[in-house]
């Protein structure tokens, strides 16, 4: 517990809800793999550059690529755990206003273009608290502001936690072997469930079917690989199971609206301090 207190204190987190009217601004380089679960009164925009960044909440599991953003509504307990402690995390906190949009109070990841990045980029100068009446105070609502506006694709990059321990199993057969082409009638039978038990329980449990938690999750492992560098698409293909690049690319597009050879190829254009 000490060494939670000390890494949510370090993490600047008593800071964010010290002023309740300000906008508190943060970017720097996580320089750990975990911030514990925690909670603030403000929203929270959090950025990431560099690497992908795992935020947990008691139901889902999110996955935030590099050059995305995703939406946290103020009181949502959650962890943030950065899979390369190099990952820079941009982070605006805002002050819960009345009669809001509707897009402010649900969690979400949505893909950063040429307005927003341009404009998070001139927060790299700001730091902690923004006044509310400063010129940096109008630009970072501005930023919040138009968020609705211009996000209107909730990329499925979450998965749910499962609550039943049979479940649990059986998802961690699936991620261990991502690189083979896993039926769904094979892990009925492996597992001791019929299939129409087994496709209720899914149903049930993350009101997701076998195909769709398993697809996600290929997507998720694929999009990680590209992000390393290491491997060419056809690669990444066969590594989450995929035989054909073809398959591989056009549900990777169904996922996150782009080519997985046009995401390996982008580069990271929003610059460290």
């Amino acid at each position: 517990m000490e060494q939670s207190t000390f890494k949510i204190d370090k993490y600047y987190i008593k800071k964010v809800d010290a002023d309740k009217k300000s906008i508190y601004c943060h970017h720097d380089i996580m320089g750990e793999l975990l911030v514990p679960t925690h909670k603030h009164n403000k929203a929270q925009m959090l950025y990431a550059e560099g690497d992908v960044v795992f935020v947990t909440t008691e139901t889902k599991s999110y996955f935030l690529p590099a050059r995305h953003f995703i939406w946290i509504p103020a009181g949502l307990e959650h962890s943030i755990e950065p899979k390369s402690e190099h990952v820079m995390m941009r982070n605006l906190y805002f002050p819960v206003e009345k009669d809001e949009d509707d897009f402010y109070k649900s969690e979400g990841i949505y893909p950063v273009n040429n307005l927003l990045l341009q404009m998070m980029m001139f927060t790299n100068q700001w730091n902690g608290d923004l006044k509310k009446g400063s010129p940096s105070f109008v630009i970072a609502k501005a930023i919040k502001a138009i968020l609705p506006q211009i996000c209107h694709t909730n990329l499925p990059l979450e998965l749910p936690q499962p609550k039943d321990k049979r479940l649990g199993k059986i998802l961690r057969h699936i991620e261990n072997n991502l690189g083979e082409t896993i039926l769904f009638a094979d892990v009925a039978h492996e597992f001791g469930f019929s299939e129409r038990s087994l496709y209720r329980l899914f149903q049930k449990d993350l009101k997701m079917s076998f195909i769709q938690y398993y697809t996600i999750r290929r997507i998720l492992k694929a999009i990680e690989l590209l992000l390393e560098r290491k491997l060419s698409v056809k690669e990444v293909a066969l590594e989450v199971g995929y035989n054909s690049v073809p398959t591989f690319s056009n549900t990777f597009f169904k996922i996150l609206g782009q080519r997985p050879s046009d995401y390996l190829n982008r580069e990271e254009i929003l610059g460290r301090k």
